[in-house]
């Protein structure tokens, strides 16, 4: 008998395993399923738009096998050559927003059109739960089986800076697979919209109107990053609260700094439920991206973020060079019970660790 795996990705991670089959036995085999299949297999394919593959190499950038680092990174050299070539769009909002119905309609809506949809995340908090937020609590039902959407949740185990780099270099993969859409979806809390926003030509924040909280429960920098604010769950008796809370947004947007192209942050409502005003957003993105092209913006900006990521890369790398150098884990222990003993301080501490 097979198992039936509840999870609304689970049509994307192939046949459930049978009962009999350990998960012990199961990983072995996937294990060496990776290891006998060539990096130039894997570019062959993903190239061709073989969703098996693309996900089984982007499960090697996830990895922290060294020898399946080694493959991933040439693969990545590969494909980038056929990136960049995709509307990145980053979506953001509090827990309960409706971030997961919206996406589901905003993505049926652009496979509508003749487009190809890769769903990423950035989730810091499933380095704790070990979870995701494209995991069970998601319901794509309708997404998670178009032929031309590919759902992904976020690694988990890790820090913000390497899941957000592991996303980062996804990115390069679905664009070579094909996908010229790209989603990225944010938990909405913390430093993950920072993150999202510097790898996404368009940045969307979704909010909830008659929570008596519309200009107040919001950072100001997450505000500061939108190219546009939807009010989400326009229906039913909040539709009038949301054509409010609309009027307030627009006069606070105002108030900001305007963008550096000159574009003026949108705001509109929406009922990803009913499948209201998604084109409306659709087109509002269209736009901005049409205007952008026109100029050397979107050109600029994607070159601005490709170095931030260089040097974002490069400070991680060195940090996890340092932390896994023997000398420095044997003095750092012993450096810290000085400083718990008084008899050092951080600073000092600090300078013979880096004289290593």
């Amino acid at each position: 008998m097979i198992k039936k795996n509840k999870s609304a990705l689970s049509e994307k991670d192939g046949v459930s395993q049978p009962e009999t089959t350990s998960k012990k036995s199961a990983q072995k085999i996937k294990l060496n399923r990776r290891k006998q299949t060539s990096a130039n297999k894997f570019i062959k394919n993903i190239l061709a738009g073989d969703i098996t593959f693309l996900s089984r190499a982007i499960t090697l950038i996830e990895s922290t096998n060294p020898k399946h680092q080694k493959k991933a990174n040439e693969i990545l050299d590969a494909c980038l050559p056929h990136a960049n070539n995709s509307v990145r769009i980053g979506i953001t909002g509090v827990p309960g927003v409706g971030k997961s119905t919206f996406i589901e309609s905003f993505g049926k809506h652009l496979t509508s059109l003749g487009k190809k949809v890769a769903v990423l995340a950035v989730d810091p908090s499933s380095s704790i739960n070990k979870g995701s937020i494209l995991g069970d609590k998601t319901r794509m039902e309708e997404l998670v089986t178009d032929k031309n959407a590919f759902i992904r949740p976020s690694p988990s185990g890790t820090s913000l800076g390497g899941v957000a780099q592991k996303t980062r270099e996804s990115i390069i993969l679905c664009e070579a697979a094909g996908f010229d859409s790209i989603i990225i979806e944010t938990v909405g809390v913390g430093q993950s919209e920072t993150a999202v926003h510097s790898m996404v030509d368009f940045f969307l924040l979704l909010k909830l109107a008659g929570a008596g909280d519309e200009l107040q429960g919001i950072k100001r920098g997450i505000i500061e990053m939108a190219d546009a604010i939807v009010i989400n769950k326009a229906d039913g008796d909040n539709a009038k609260n949301a054509k409010i809370a609309k009027v307030e947004f627009t006069r606070a947007l105002h108030l900001y700094p305007p963008k550096e192209n000159g574009w003026v942050p949108k705001v509109l409502v929406a009922s990803a439920l009913k499948h209201q005003g998604i084109d409306n957003i659709y087109k509002m993105i269209n736009d901005y991206i049409s205007e952008a092209k026109s100029t050397s913006f979107f050109k600029s900006k994607r070159n601005i973020q490709n170095k931030y990521w260089l040097l974002e890369t490069i400070n991680q790398q060195l940090k996890a060079n340092f932390y896994n150098n023997p000398e420095v884990s044997k003095l750092l222990s012993t450096e810290i019970s000085k400083l718990e003993n008084g008899k050092t301080s951080p600073f000092s501490a600090a300078k013979r660790l880096l004289n290593i």
